[in-house]
């Protein structure tokens, strides 16, 4: 955690240890954009969750920069965040994420695990209806993800 943590302060929300290993987030505000990520080892920013920041940051206020350090063909799931009308220019190990106001519902394709959970989190803060096939993938490392994201409050469905 000690990778991620520090990038949603510098967002703008705030963290708070409660009970046995659990933290509070909370965010007030639209978040801005965090100073430059770059993906390293631990104890450094996590690959894994490049692409749900990438996600998240394509609706922060300002731009925001990511550098994949780890692995190649990292940014499998831009075209599909674009779809929902985010801001995004990948060239090479970079990704440059301009911060829209909104994001628009769509179809969409989920091609891997991490940028599967990056569509539905990307989903959830859209306007209107967005249906993610390719499911498949998100299933592999977030068992009934749905019935999670429920519980706290979102409106999300499996069909089929």
């Amino acid at each position: 955690m000690t990778g991620y943590l520090p990038v949603l302060e510098a967002m703008g929300c705030r963290i708070y240890p409660y009970g046995c290993g659990k933290l509070y987030i909370s965010c007030k505000r639209r978040l801005t954009a965090p100073p430059t990520i770059r993906t390293m080892p631990y104890p450094g920013f996590p690959t894994d969750i490049q692409a749900p920041f990438t996600a998240l940051c394509s609706v922060a206020e300002g731009t925001s920069v990511f550098v994949e350090n780890i692995f190649e063909n990292r940014y499998r799931h831009v075209p599909e965040l674009i779809r929902l009308g985010a801001s995004i220019k990948v060239e090479g190990r970079v990704a440059v994420v301009q911060g829209v106001p909104v994001l628009s519902g769509a179809r969409l394709c989920a091609g891997e695990l991490r940028g599967g959970a990056a569509l539905v989190t990307a989903a959830l803060a859209a306007e209107g209806t967005t249906e993610i096939t390719g499911v498949g993938y998100i299933d592999r490392g977030y068992e009934s993800i749905e019935k999670t994201l429920r519980s706290v409050g979102a409106d999300i469905t499996r069909t089929g």
